[in-house]
């Protein structure tokens, strides 16, 4: 089984970057099968990781929450799994 999950912040004025780097930043352990990083506009910054779980899986590692100046609104997360094409 496998899943995803996602994780988006939303910087605080003019700290898109710091954000960013923030994120980058941040280590999980163990390590996902995967990890990518995105942003958009309005300062917001996407996570995505991959893991070799099943969905409701509560020991997969995830992505903390920035400090409270970083960001502009509370991180949002997500949990995907796989569908048949």
């Amino acid at each position: 089984m496998s899943v995803t999950l996602m994780w988006e912040a939303k910087a605080a004025p003019g700290r898109g970057g710091e954000l960013l780097d923030w994120a980058r930043d941040q280590a999980l352990s163990p390590a996902p099968l995967r990890r990518e990083t995105f942003t958009a506009p309005g300062e917001r910054v996407l996570v995505i990781t991959w893991w070799d779980a099943p969905y409701d899986d509560q020991g997969i590692p995830e992505l903390a929450e920035p400090a409270a100046d970083l960001i502009a609104r509370p991180v949002h997360r997500w949990r995907f799994e796989p569908t048949e094409s």
